[in-house]
């Protein structure tokens, strides 16, 4: 249910509504960030109101989150006591899915339950490997760091997002603009050339009868055309889904200059989640389990835990890491001669968090670049599309003079 909170300022009179996602109004005064010089007045949003807002609201911020995580680092490195860290996020979030998870997880906290297994119940926007970190530092003890290193992650994959949608805004709108004069032609030019040339008993091109085809489609099955549209839409809105899928996973390994960048995300994050652990003194065998449940590609998440099989069959890290190689892809020699070393110096975790600090800066260097990679898709999607309409339009104008001649 979501909530409609107005506050006003006791001293200015002003005003200011917030809406929060959640079941009671003492939660939705909670999530609202309502301070002591404040007073609250709450009201349910129903009916169509409500099923307006959480079909146009953000149900996932990837913002929220970042924010959400960062302060809750800052406030815990300031002793400040968890319950309130958490009511001083309620501020920093901006849509009612996250004021509503503040106040709820608030409110499990003061039911004695812990972090991870408040925040576990909002599955939708903590993911298992999130959840599996949490867990990782209540147990050592280490929660800002953790908190802290997920806001970081947050932070690279919105960074990352935000440049592909500045990258595709013009491929869009080109597509876009595509796509419409292909109709106008489809609905003007091709229908009187098509009636031209069956008069004539001539064969029209290919490309003009692809057109042609197209245009017959968008006359008579109008609503076919808006098959592809809903399939890319949810295709997208479903991607953090998709992305877990193994086969999929398995997929993105095989494609060129992708399965690079794949590994090396998965394997900073294995490596770098492993170093912490080991840094707290957590055991072996717990810290690769744990491991094991933060990675979010299937080959990584099988590769720690048969890492953690072999230990408990009596192999040392560096011979398990060995045997299970090819599981991290063609760098899986270079990280097992960098595990013997660590084993050969005690220097484990230095060596870890390098390799985990190396494939992220090689990752920001990729992201980075996006914007460049992105110029020649469009170039080449763009040359394509035009090259086609010209085709499609001209090649029956020039080839009416034979068929003229034919039909004498």
């Amino acid at each position: 249910m979501i909530k409609k909170v107005s506050l006003t300022n006791i001293h200015t009179g002003r005003k200011s509504v917030t809406l929060v996602d959640t079941g009671t109004d003492e939660k939705a005064i909670i999530g609202s960030g309502k301070t002591a010089v404040e007073t609250a007045e709450i009201s349910d949003v129903k009916g169509i109101d409500e099923s307006i807002q959480r079909l146009t609201g953000k149900k996932n911020s990837l913002e929220d989150r970042v924010a959400l995580f960062n302060g809750l680092a800052k406030c815990f490195d300031r002793n400040i006591p968890i319950i309130k860290s958490f009511h001083l996020q309620a501020n920093r979030v901006k849509t009612p899915r996250f004021r509503g998870i503040i106040a709820d997880v608030s409110h499990d906290l003061t039911q004695g339950e812990k972090i991870s297994d408040a925040m576990q119940k909002k599955g939708d926007v903590f993911t298992p490997d999130i959840i599996a970190l949490i867990r990782a530092g209540e147990e050592s003890g280490r929660l800002p760091e953790i908190f802290r290193r997920i806001g970081n992650s947050q932070k690279k994959t919105s960074r990352i997002l935000k440049k592909l949608k500045s990258g595709m805004i013009y491929p869009a709108v080109v597509t876009c603009l595509g796509i419409g004069v292909v109709i106008t032609m489809s609905f003007t030019l091709v229908p009187a050339m098509t009636k031209l040339y069956t008069s004539l008993n001539s064969e029209l091109p290919l490309a003009t009868k692809l057109m042609m085809n197209f245009s017959q489609i968008l006359l008579k099955q109008p609503w076919l055309v808006a098959i592809p549209v809903i399939g890319l839409f949810l295709f997208f809105k479903n991607w953090g889904r998709i992305a877990r899928i193994p086969a999929m996973q398995t997929f993105f390994l095989k494609l060129p200059g992708v399965s690079s960048l794949v590994r090396k995300s998965a394997a900073a994050v294995g490596f770098r989640t492993l170093a912490l652990l080991i840094e707290a003194n957590v055991r072996l065998t717990s810290a690769l389990d744990i491991t094991a449940q933060t990675a979010w590609h299937h080959h990584y998440r099988t590769f720690f835990e048969r890492v953690k099989n072999h230990i408990l069959s009596g192999l040392t890290l560096p011979d398990a890491f060995l045997v299970e190689s090819h599981w991290l892809g063609e760098d899986g020699r270079m990280i097992c001669g960098l595990m013997e070393t660590a084993a050969e110096t005690g220097g484990g975790t230095e060596l870890l968090n390098e390799i985990a600090e190396d494939y992220e800066d090689e990752l920001d260097t990729a992201a980075n670049q996006i914007d460049k990679l992105i110029e020649p898709v469009t170039i080449i999607i763009l040359g394509t599309l035009v090259g086609f309409l010209i085709y499609a339009i001209y090649a029956p104008v020039f080839s009416l003079g034979d068929a003229l001649l034919k039909k004498k």
